[in-house]
């Protein structure tokens, strides 16, 4: 059947008045194309297509397909002033959540001028995964988060077996309560130093064994002072797997 199209042109959208069913409004302004449909309802039925309105992109269609609302993939991502876009906006590409920005593996690169331990969870907490691992917090390396922080485990009781965690600490400061024999560990890194204090409670006379794993100097095992209150510094290196290498005890400190 024949068909009469009516044309209209101005800026801005029309009111309802401005248009009878099936009629054109033309914005050359704004470049926007509208018409009013059978309820009565202005409608826009084609947009400038190189123009994004609102700092925002609400189910956008983005090169032939329509994402979820404030997600970007690379199939279907256009550079967008970054004025527009803020970061609570973005959704990862591996489904993270919002707010993340990864890339396929979940890896996000921090400055390390900015990095903290408070920033390095595993995933846990904020999404962060360094590596695609996790481990104490702690000693940062290239690409790797690996042994604890440089601490000090201040232990005023000790006696019987006592088994040192060198994954927690680097150093020691044991008192001895009793005999002591210092037990294999499993938490030793190799390369790992620091220094193990012994203090003799206010009986003394207390003396220190060590495990298979622990090596002196010509086997000679550790002598330490036995007087009361007195205190002992030994060095330790772990030289490899298995193996802690005691350096010479330096004597009754005072």
């Amino acid at each position: 059947m024949a068909t009469t199209i009516i044309t209209k042109n101005g800026s801005g959208a029309p009111a309802g008045g401005d248009l009878s069913v099936g009629e054109l409004a033309v914005d050359l302004t704004n470049k926007l194309l509208y018409s009013k449909d059978s309820g009565g309802n202005v409608v826009e039925i084609a947009a400038n297509s190189s123009v994004i309105t609102g700092g925002t992109i609400d189910d956008t269609i983005i090169g032939g397909s329509v994402p979820a609302e404030g997600t970007f993939t690379t199939a279907n991502a256009t550079t967008v002033n970054t004025t527009n876009i803020e970061v609570t906006n973005l959704k990862a590409k591996d489904g993270t959540a919002a707010g993340s920005i990864a890339d396929a593996t979940g890896v996000v690169t921090v400055a390390s001028a900015v990095l903290t331990t408070a920033d390095i969870d595993g995933g846990t907490a904020d999404g962060v995964v360094i590596g695609g691992s996790t481990a104490a917090a702690g000693t940062f390396t290239v690409g790797t988060f690996t042994t604890a922080t440089a601490s000090t485990d201040t232990d005023t009781t000790n006696t019987g077996a006592v088994t040192l965690d060198f994954s927690a600490d680097q150093n020691f400061v044991l008192t001895l309560t009793g005999n002591v024999t210092l037990a294999n560990p499993t938490t030793e890194t190799v390369g790992q130093s620091g220094f193990i204090v012994f203090i003799q409670d206010a009986t003394g006379g207390r003396t220190v064994s060590v495990g298979s794993e622990y090596e002196t100097a010509g086997g000679a095992g550790l002598t330490l002072s036995s007087a009361a209150n007195t205190t002992d510094i030994v060095p330790y290196v772990v030289a490899a797997s298995g193996r802690i290498l005691l350096g010479t005890p330096q004597l009754a400190f005072s």
